[in-house]
């Protein structure tokens, strides 16, 4: 080996190191929210070349930062190792061609530019390299939580999916199940084959006598990976809606999808369906397992059922009553009809367990509101401010704006970039959006001018005054307008936040 080539791999490791860092984590940063897959990764690069491929610098705050877990450092190393290995290849092959010193420089420092202007490609290059080593390691975590799972013995796992509602089931599930035992639950979103490893291999201890999972999917499979991991005795489904068409396709395929999870359900097992959701409702009578229906519409069908409801800006009250007669009054500082639902979930489930009425209604007392999902928060100002910024969907929507509707005596303002992941249907739910927005609120602030152009539409359709109208660009830009808008008593709802990944 040339004393040159020995002298581009110093320059390069040195070039690499200090010039492409910062800009090498934005995109490592892409990587992690795109779940390391190369082809979601490939997909965001394609829909946002112009910001991919912009040298300046973003400051641009962040939702989910990037975390440099194990696997993020590895992937970072890859990157760095490859745009070595394409740097000194590259002049290596000039020098040999030109046999000059003078003439590889410059190309070096060519290659240099060329190079840091195409990390995301690199990125891209590098994640797929890495993937075989990764799915080494991810098989060999997802085993080592499979086999916890099968020698807890006294342990009962709950498995809870559906295309909204899960994660607040979760919380709520888990709440009433530890007014009689230990509960180990999956915090925040944690859904994926590898988050509930993380959990199992790390968190779950002889003592839990209860481990309650959230499983998410985006295509057909993913929710029999997590099934076949976390051997669930219970399974529920809590609703069936147009969430992540487009890698669903159609709804036909989330039902097939969500339905795994009943599929390996134990044959002593039993399954929970929300019977008012019509999808839902055609997979429970199909079920031939143990199984029990909750529901508020359908009360003559169902298992357990409410009445009387009261809503306010405070919370709900209801009578919770079971079919043979049983009853009880219940309250809660969750907000919304949707959030009874869940709660309805969570009933059966402690059923199942074999709780008493008595432990039920103490448990629903005790559910705190899910951060970033319908929970009030605490404004000095006096403005009231509901954040609902997690997701959203067409019945999030609904339910959302059906809270607001619920207070008095003020404005009601919403801040939306609208739905996201709906395919074909995107516009047509979002102009739909629009419209309901009309009916509810005074003002309306959309963030993202083409995004949320088919809401403005559904709007200006139900005849909403055009100066309550705002489109801005970014959440700053709607706070602006907020601070000069809202009084005491007036209410604002924060109705989803895009990811990371979504840009104009």
């Amino acid at each position: 080996m040339k004393y040159t080539t020995y002298l581009f791999i110093i320059l390069s490791s040195l070039f690499v190191t200090l010039g492409f860092s910062k800009r090498t984590r934005k995109f490592l940063h892409m990587s992690q929210l795109e779940g390391y897959e190369a082809k979601e990764y490939l997909k965001w690069l394609k829909n946002n070349k112009n910001t991919a491929f912009n040298l300046k610098s973003s400051e641009k705050p962040v939702k989910k930062p990037l975390v440099m877990t194990d696997r993020a450092k590895r992937l970072y190393i890859c990157n760095y190792v490859l745009n070595v290995i394409l740097l000194v290849a590259l002049t290596t092959l000039i020098e040999l061609l030109f046999n000059s010193i003078y003439i590889s420089i410059i190309s070096f420092l060519a290659f240099t530019f060329i190079l840091y202007c195409l990390q995301p490609v690199v990125m891209y290059m590098s994640t797929a390299v890495i993937k075989p080593l990764e799915d080494r390691i991810n098989r060999g975590y997802y085993l080592q939580a499979q086999n916890k799972i099968i020698n807890r013995k006294g342990l009962t796992v709950i498995g809870i999916t559906g295309s909204f509602g899960k994660t607040s089931t979760k919380f709520i599930v888990g709440t009433i199940l530890s007014e009689r035992y230990k509960v180990l639950k999956t915090p925040e979103s944690y859904n994926t084959p590898m988050g509930l490893s993380k959990v199992i291999n790390n968190d779950l201890k002889e003592e839990h006598e209860v481990f309650v999972a959230e499983m998410g999917a985006k295509k057909p499979g993913e929710i029999r990976e997590l099934a076949e991991l976390a051997r669930p005795k219970i399974g529920i489904i809590t609703s069936i809606g147009p969430v992540h068409i487009e890698t669903f396709k159609n709804i036909d395929n989330i039902m097939k999808t969500k339905y795994e999870l009943i599929e390996e359900l134990p044959t002593d097992g039993i399954a929970i369906f929300n019977y008012d959701n019509e999808y839902v409702r055609k997979l429970a009578d199909k079920t031939f397992k143990e199984k029990i229906l909750y529901g508020i519409e359908l009360k003559d069908k169902v298992d357990i059922y409410v009445e009387d409801i009261e809503t306010s800006e405070n919370g709900s009250s209801f009578t919770l009553k079971h079919k043979d007669g049983r009853s009880i009054r219940c309250t809660t500082k969750l907000l919304g009809k949707h959030n009874i639902y869940n709660i309805l979930a969570g009933v059966a489930a402690a059923l199942a367990m074999g709780l008493d009425f008595e432990e039920i209604k103490e448990g629903i007392a005790k559910i705190e509101p899910v951060e970033h999902r319908l929970n009030l928060i605490d404004s000095p100002s006096g403005v009231i401010v509901i954040d609902d910024a997690f997701n959203s969907n067409p019945e999030g929507t609904k339910a959302a704006l059906e809270v607001i509707s619920q207070f008095k005596g003020g404005k009601k303002i919403i801040v939306t970039p609208g739905m996201i992941e709906l395919g074909e249907m995107e516009e047509k739910y979002n102009r739909e959006f629009g419209a309901n927005i009309g009916k509810v609120c005074d003002y309306a602030i959309l963030v993202g001018e083409k995004r949320t152009r088919p809401i403005y539409e559904g709007l200006k359709e139900s005849n909403f005054k055009e100066d309550h109208i705002f489109v801005v660009n970014s959440l700053d830009e709607a706070t602006k307008i907020i601070a000069n808008l809202a009084k005491p008593k007036d209410v604002v709802l924060f109705e989803n936040d895009l990811p990371d990944t979504y840009t104009e």
